[in-house]
């Protein structure tokens, strides 16, 4: 179509119109939208963004309504701040972005009330369920990744949302079924600057939706954000006796007894050290953050490093890093705040063996005292000799894996 002057102006309005209606209506996802521009690309044949922009196609903007408008602005800026550009890696494009669509469309939906009709767009609802009938919102998008390869068995009603899927990833557009344009994101993927930019710009939004409505009786936020408001949930180890069968018969000769009686008829002690300003010091953690990991499962090991750091009140220092196929350098920590700022990444396979070569190359100058490793644990075990004597915690989130050596502690998630 013929973009004159008055025609883009026309679009643009509305492109700010929608936004503005966004931010009173639906906030958390209008302040998002604060931090992209909005562009007219006649190549796109729908929608594309690649985490800066958001790009429009002309004639598909012209044919699709206020409210259609609407909800393509939260599909796109819902991949960005979810990090799919990111999270693609190697895996088959198509199937990927069916899944991630569908994750998004099952996200903004249940931010809507369930309303299908406001994630539909030219007269078809988009697509929101995985393949068994499930919302899409209750998987990460390398869930529903692995479900979209699996033969349906079922009732009739999951295998019409199946052959849907599989008609989505054969033939790119379904007829009357919005599908935004992915191709920008391979520019992207590895670009991590982008990535931690947008994880402060989703703190920072929920933060906001928190002080402006702290009822949640208007701009409600989606159950993933709402899940960044509320506190890390509670450790299940108990550092103390972990800690006392593990580090400090490894390490230091610390005394759990007499209990520390600040706590008294706590649940948890801490160790009375005898000298008080002693610190149990380089303590490495490392948390998998591969494929199979789920986005719970991760939280859960998040969370035991905190507790950890809680049980010992200041008296534990050390280092956290993230692995998956390769490692995400362990940055040192030594409380609470300082743990808060160190972001997870990964997605990958899992390899244990590459945390032991990053300690042999990197960390030689002061090599931690012990490594605890939380994990599934579902990757090939490396051999004993690669931890170089330093001792090993496998802190396991399942009953089924059983490594051949270190130690062993389990959590459930």
């Amino acid at each position: 179509m013929e973009l004159s002057d008055k025609k883009i102006k026309e679009f643009m309005r509305r492109l700010l119109q929608s936004r503005m209606r966004l931010l009173c209506s639906n906030g958390f996802y209008g302040l998002l939208l604060m931090h992209v521009v909005f562009s007219l690309d006649e190549k796109c044949e729908t929608a594309a963004t690649d985490g800066t922009r958001i790009y429009f196609g002309p004639k598909f903007l012209d044919e699709i309504t206020d409210a259609e408008l609407d909800f393509v602005l939260m599909h796109e800026i819902m991949h960005v701040v979810l990090q799919h550009m990111a999270r693609k890696g190697e895996r088959e494009p198509e199937r990927f972005n069916i899944a991630a669509d569908i994750v998004v469309n099952s996200t903004i939906l249940q931010s809507l009330g369930g309303d299908e009709r406001k994630i539909s767009v030219q007269g078809d609802v988009s697509m929101h369920l995985t393949p068994d009938g499930r919302e899409g919102a209750l998987f990460t998008v390398e869930e529903v990744y692995e479900m979209l390869s699996k033969p349906i068995s079922g009732n009739s009603r999951n295998k019409g949302i199946a052959q849907k899927s599989q008609q989505g990833m054969k033939g790119g557009m379904m007829s009357g079924n919005f599908r935004d344009d992915h191709s920008r994101w391979e520019q992207v993927k590895d670009d991590e600057k982008l990535q931690d930019a947008w994880m402060k710009r989703l703190e920072d939004a929920c933060m906001v939706m928190e002080i402006r409505d702290p009822d949640h009786t208007r701009g409600l936020l989606p159950a993933f954000a709402k899940r960044l408001l509320k506190e890390l949930r509670s450790p299940q180890t108990d550092w103390r006796k972990i800690l006392n069968e593990f580090v400090q018969e490894e390490i230091k000769d610390y005394s759990f007894a007499p209990p520390d009686r600040r706590f008294d008829g706590g649940e948890f002690f801490l160790p009375d050290f005898n000298e008080k300003d002693d610190l149990l010091e380089d303590i490495l953690f490392m948390i998998d953050t591969s494929g199979s990991m789920s986005d719970e499962m991760i939280t859960a090991a998040y969370s035991e490093v905190k507790g950890a750091i809680d049980q010992f009140d200041g008296k534990l220092k050390g280092w956290l890093g993230f692995f998956d196929a390769a490692v995400i350098p362990p940055q040192p920590f030594s409380d609470e705040e300082e743990l808060s700022i160190i972001r997870p990444k990964g997605g990958g396979g899992t390899n244990f063996n590459v945390i032991f070569e990053h300690v042999q190359k990197h960390m030689q100058e002061k090599l931690p005292a012990c490594i605890i490793i939380l994990t599934d644990g579902y990757a090939p075990f490396p051999k004993e000799s690669e931890a170089m004597g330093i001792p090993v915690l496998w802190l396991l989130n399942n009953e089924e894996v059983e490594p051949k050596w270190g130690r062993v502690a389990r959590i459930t998630v």
